[in-house]
């Protein structure tokens, strides 16, 4: 992991950062992220971020999502999709349960 190169998005932090191969994305997050794709050096996985996906997601810079549905219910808790009403089509590409009753599904983006 500590080999991997890391992006993080922010508007607190400055480079250089104490992880190593992380580095700042400047600028316009969207844009950044779109020429870090074009780049094509392999995936772009993004955890941990409501926000981020939110915007992600609103510019269309999400190809598969790769979600973890646990058996619990907390009746609360963040969106992680834009509260806009847009519908986005995925394609369920892989699913399995595991022992616990997680299932870990991947869906496609359709791009309709």
């Amino acid at each position: 992991m500590n080999e991997l190169p890391k992006y993080v998005a922010t508007t607190t932090l400055s480079d250089p950062l104490g992880w190593q191969n992380a580095h700042v994305l400047r600028g316009d997050v969207p844009e950044a992220v779109r020429a870090l794709k074009a780049e094509g050096d392999g995936d772009l996985n993004l955890v941990g971020s409501s926000r981020l996906t939110q915007t992600l997601v609103q510019h269309g810079l999400v190809d598969v999502f790769r979600l973890m549905v646990i058996p619990l219910v907390l009746g609360g808790g963040k969106r992680f999709l834009p509260d806009d009403g847009a519908a986005r089509p995925l394609r369920l590409v892989d699913s399995r349960v595991t022992t616990t009753g997680a299932i870990l599904a991947t869906y496609q983006t359709t791009g309709s």
